[in-house]
């Protein structure tokens, strides 16, 4: 119970590590990156986190390749 606290911190960070991880991966095969994806969902004003974002690059790759074409246009 000593690490109990920090732990929990550590958790959150590591899970938005692996999305972030997730979500680079898929964009790549997009033809873009991690860095370019995010930039162009906020100019495009698309609202979505990187929760559901590495879920859809993960469940849903059609979902995440039509963000991506909405994004970059």
């Amino acid at each position: 119970m000593a690490y109990a606290y920090r732990d929990r911190r550590n958790r959150k960070r590591d899970m938005r590590r692996l999305w972030i991880i997730r979500i680079n991966a898929a964009a790549r095969n997009h033809g873009t990156t991690y860095s370019r994806l995010i930039h162009a969902l906020r100019e495009a004003n698309i609202v979505i986190d990187r929760k559901m974002l590495a879920d859809l690059a993960v469940n849903e790759p059609e979902a995440f390749r039509e963000i991506v074409n909405v994004a970059q246009v």
